[in-house]
């Protein structure tokens, strides 16, 4: 039975490989263009748990926080639409997404008394924190023998 002779050249499947690496990363670029998580602080000042979240060009009213089983939540949406026209040409551009961070909180802090305020595109919120239980020392007493 005559055999079929085929050159063997190492390096072929390689192209293969290389166009789907290439997919594989683009598409992890993709997703993270989409999915923006705006930068944050967390700092223990005078007695507050103070967060700061870098939002900048979003405005105070596309912006929600939140608190639920001791997690603070700073979430929202954006939408921005530019065009330029010239007479030889239009071009127009959006860009939009939603975000959100959480950060845990200790137990037993006081909505109420949560406060946000904005300035330079931070939004920075102050949560006092819980006054933090007495600790009372117990002393052992040896039993009898």
């Amino acid at each position: 039975m005559p055999g079929v002779v085929s050159r063997w050249e190492p390096f072929a499947e390689l192209g293969e490989l290389r166009t789907r690496l290439d997919r594989m990363f683009g598409e992890l670029a993709d997703s993270r263009e989409r999915a923006w998580t705006p930068a944050i602080d967390v700092v223990r000042d005078n007695g507050n748990i103070v967060v700061r979240a870098d939002l900048p060009g979003i405005k105070p009213e596309e912006v929600k926080i939140e608190v639920e089983d001791d997690i603070l939540t700073v979430s929202g949406e954006h939408e921005e639409r530019k065009e330029e026209k010239d007479k030889d040409y239009l071009r127009r551009e959006r860009r939009y997404g939603s975000f959100s961070r959480s950060v845990a909180l200790p137990a037993g802090v006081e909505t109420k008394k949560i406060k946000a305020k904005t300035h330079d595109g931070v939004v920075e919120v102050t949560i006092p924190l819980p006054k933090e239980a007495e600790k009372k020392k117990i002393e052992i007493t040896p039993a009898a023998a």
